[in-house]
């Protein structure tokens, strides 16, 4: 977060995050700005790895991508979704794997990290926790004015979760939770 003054004095609050839905075949990320209670799409996209790798080398690669998404972007605060329970225990654990090394990522640059459930970023985002995909979609070309719903869903979802972290921050802010 950095603070600038405008023409007038006023101070702007300007915030950069990056929301991360992750996961082994792919890993969505979106970049968002934030200044002053508006929001804007900086970047969007995935990270794909080939299931013809060994985990080590999909975790190493998803690691490597986030460096330099973060290096790029230089991000004040990361958002990543919580894993939820899932009854596919091996879909969980490479879910999970992939949640460590991109909270090792952030970690590692000193940005600090806030985790959201798939039920919270429901609510910021939609406004109803047991929202439908396709409403989440369309709550996120609304709120960031897009021309249309991002994809693939890993890259919207990404949105989704900066969005939910956007939110969550100014809340805290606005209610004096944060300095």
């Amino acid at each position: 977060m950095s603070f600038n003054g405008d023409i007038n004095g006023d101070i702007i609050y300007i915030m950069k995050t990056l929301g991360i839905d992750p996961g082994t075949a792919i890993t969505g990320y979106g970049v968002l700005d934030s200044e002053n209670g508006s929001v804007r799409m900086v970047e969007y996209g995935c990270i794909r790895t080939s299931s013809k790798e060994l985990a080590d080398k999909r975790l190493a690669q998803i690691y490597l991508d986030l460096k330099k998404i973060i290096s790029k972007h230089k991000p004040q605060h990361v958002a990543v979704e919580k894993l939820f329970f899932n009854s596919n225990a091996k879909t969980a654990m490479a879910v999970g794997q992939a949640r460590g090394v991109s909270l090792l990522a952030a970690s590692e640059q000193g940005i600090p990290v806030s985790e959201y459930t798939p039920l919270e970023v429901k609510l910021a985002v939609t406004g109803y926790g047991k929202a439908e995909k396709i409403q989440m979609q369309k709550m996120v070309k609304t709120l960031l004015k897009l021309e249309e719903i991002p994809t693939p869903d890993d890259a919207a979802d990404a949105l989704a979760v900066a969005l939910c972290h956007v939110q969550s921050h100014n809340f805290k802010k606005r209610t004096g939770q944060l300095n």
